[in-house]
């Protein structure tokens, strides 16, 4: 077990347990699946599913809708949304853990993030991005705030607490059988279907 980063503390604990409060509604879930409904269209025969952070399910309860038979699973650090996670949607394989500490058993054929990597301390990221090639047998996804160079930001009065950068570009970087598929963005101000400002890249291990 590594030891645990000050993020971490910070998702696990009181402030992770009011984000379970604060973000909830059938809105985050038709929004969710309309973008991955876009990031699904240029993939194939994806049949597994693993997201690295859930909280309490909101993208996996879209792609429920949109990939009704395929086996979901998931990682969360804060107990309580791994609880709640597990109440709506029990068929998912929940691993209440540190994205750093855990372990696949097994490939999905999908593996993403989404609003995650951004709150990952920035010198624990190789060890995600390992995770994320290792646990994947296809495509790996994130769904985060880009910017070309990496950058803090003031999250909620915070400190320290989240960074914006060029996720998937250091992935592509960082291995040379992993190629770009497909990017998109999803702007907050969106009539239909609005979320925060998050650009999505999806990859393809060859």
């Amino acid at each position: 077990m590594t030891d645990t980063t000050e993020q971490e503390a910070f998702w696990k604990g009181e402030f992770g347990n009011d984000y379970v409060d604060r973000n909830t509604g059938a809105g985050w879930v038709a929004a969710n699946a309309a973008a991955f409904s876009k990031i699904l269209s240029r993939t194939q025969h994806v049949e597994g599913v693993l997201e690295l952070g859930s909280n309490i399910g909101l993208n996996l309860m879209a792609l429920r809708q949109l990939l009704p038979a395929a086996k979901l699973s998931a990682v969360e650090i804060n107990e309580k949304a791994a609880s709640s996670l597990q109440a709506n949607l029990p068929d998912v394989d929940v691993h209440l853990s540190s994205i750093l500490d855990f372990q696949p058993e097994t490939t999905w054929d999908l593996v993403f993030t989404k609003g995650v990597l951004i709150h990952i301390n920035p010198d624990k990221l190789p060890v995600v991005y390992d995770l994320m090639y290792q646990a994947s047998s296809r495509y790996l996804m994130v769904a985060e705030y880009y910017n070309p160079k990496p950058t803090e930001v003031m999250y909620r009065g915070h400190e320290g607490k989240l960074f914006k950068r060029d996720f998937a570009g250091e992935i592509l970087d960082r291995f040379s059988d992993v190629s770009l598929v497909d990017y998109g963005f999803v702007y907050h101000r969106d009539p239909n279907f609005p979320q925060d400002d998050m650009t999505w890249f999806l990859m393809e291990k060859q």
